[in-house]
């Protein structure tokens, strides 16, 4: 469960928030509006792991797409490949 409470909760005690942080999130409001969350540093990093850069196709040129379309899985994830060759048309 997560927990909610005041920046001025967390000033005056922030030690315990930081406590608590490690075991759950802590919504900090202002002005009783969420605006900031204090995380466990393992939480962060699982979060930033995610964090990818997204372009579209259409901003790709030629050369760029048919580098991508010729590319291939590192040896050992070839199921990847085969389960991109099988949805490789699904959207058309």
């Amino acid at each position: 469960m997560t927990s909610t409470v005041t920046a001025a909760a967390v000033s005056k005690n922030f030690g315990a928030y930081q406590d608590a942080a490690v075991r759950e999130p802590v919504i900090i409001t202002k002005n009783g509006r969420p605006r900031t969350v204090l995380i466990a540093y393992e939480d962060y990093l699982r979060l930033a792991k995610r964090d990818r850069r997204v372009e579209l196709t259409t901003a790709l040129g030629d050369d760029e797409l048919a580098a991508i379309e010729a590319s291939e899985m590192e040896p050992g994830l070839d199921h990847l490949n085969a389960e991109l060759l099988t949805d490789k048309h699904a959207a058309d």
